[in-house]
């Protein structure tokens, strides 16, 4: 009996591969139109903490960006920093008019949301003038097709526009941290083009302003740790849709979490979002884990059998990653694939472990609840 379950388990993650691969290969999606020669007027929003390191390879991007500055707006929020990031800022943004920053005062972190993040954006959002709102992290950097990528990418009723993010890797932790970057954001991307609801990306994302002002915005978020989730909801509740664009001119580079520990932070955090999805997802989310307790029950009981499905489910699984993240002219080892779920295995348990653990969440120097 117990068999038989670790089969069916294993049945139905064979099945989303093959349909992800399907999806990837023949029914592929690429929303770029025509861009309008009447070029929109942009605003771009970056909230930033203690980032003093990342901050100067991201704003070196900005100065490559192919779009005409008049028709471009900066706007950056320091969240109470403690280090150089203040002085970055200004002295960058005194270079150009359209550049500003502005500092959140103690007085003004809980102004809009008691997530720091939500509430420094929600915050540049009423500065903001544009017809769009991209949004990146202070420890990314984008491609200078960014601007006109994201902005030829809207038709109909869609009101979110993400991009694709790679977690720029040297050694072998980091290489997992990318290639699982690569598989959730693939299965975004199948999910998507779908139709099923998804994810917006704080890190590579834009928001039409109609959109935007008509789901209420940051401000109206309710208090979460994953605030790019809730602001997809709160537009798709308003019955816009989301486009999910992989290109190299919507690729954008994010660094990898520094060390194990900082990394099931991260990953505390997400699932903050993930348990308040819809069953469905969270359906589809568990096999990613139950997959790996039916292997090692074949493993022991049948292991000719158990191997001969970890062999194939890593082929799947490499087949899909490379076909996707080439889409984004991005190339992925094999070496690293072929023991990628060594590590996928053991960073899901101890997240799962780490998420019930009775501790908060610290995130940007700050200390969050968790909401269970």
């Amino acid at each position: 009996m117990i068999a038989w379950v670790c089969f069916w388990i294993i049945a139905l993650i064979f099945a989303q591969y093959l349909i992800a691969i399907i999806r990837v290969e023949f029914f592929w999606k690429n929303h770029r139109q025509k861009l309008n020669p009447n070029l929109p007027f942009i605003s771009i929003l970056v909230a930033a903490r203690n980032e003093e390191k990342q901050l100067p390879e991201l704003l070196a991007s900005f100065e490559k960006l192919d779009y005409p500055a008049d028709r471009l707006q900066f706007l950056f929020a320091d969240d109470q920093s403690s280090d150089r990031t203040s002085e970055i800022l200004k002295n960058w943004c005194a270079l150009a008019p359209n550049r500003e920053t502005h500092s959140i005062l103690p007085s003004q972190t809980s102004l809009y949301n008691d997530n720091g993040k939500a509430n420094a954006l929600a915050f540049l959002e009423e500065k903001a003038t544009g017809d769009y709102y991209f949004f990146t992290d202070a420890d990314c950097a984008v491609n200078p097709s960014w601007i006109k990528e994201g902005v030829s990418c809207f038709e109909g009723n869609i009101g979110i526009v993400i991009g694709i993010t790679q977690v720029k890797a040297v050694t072998w932790m980091e290489k997992f941290q990318e290639i699982d970057w690569w598989l959730t954001l693939g299965f975004v991307k199948v999910a998507t083009d779908l139709t099923i609801e998804t994810t917006g990306l704080g890190n590579n994302m834009v928001i039409s302003k109609e959109a935007y002002q008509k789901s209420g915005g940051f401000k109206n978020l309710p208090y979460c740790l994953t605030e790019d989730l809730e602001i997809s909801r709160a537009i798709q509740r308003e019955g816009f849709r989301i486009a999910h664009q992989v290109s190299p001119q919507m690729l954008a580079m994010t660094n990898p979490e520094a060390s194990f520990q900082d990394l099931l932070s991260q990953r505390k955090r997400w699932m903050n979002g993930v348990m308040t999805l819809p069953l469905y997802w969270k359906l589809m989310l568990s096999l990613q884990f139950f997959y790996f307790v039916g292997i090692l029950v074949l493993l022991v009981s049948e292991p000719v059998v158990g191997l001969s499905l970890v062999l194939v489910k890593i082929g799947l699984q490499g087949i899909f990653l490379t076909s996707f993240s080439n889409k984004s002219s991005v190339k992925i080892s094999w070496t690293y694939l072929l023991v990628f779920d060594f590590y996928n295995f053991n960073t899901t348990a101890l997240t799962i472990l780490y998420y019930f653990w009775p501790s908060k969440t610290k995130w940007k120097s700050r200390i969050y609840p968790c909401i269970i």
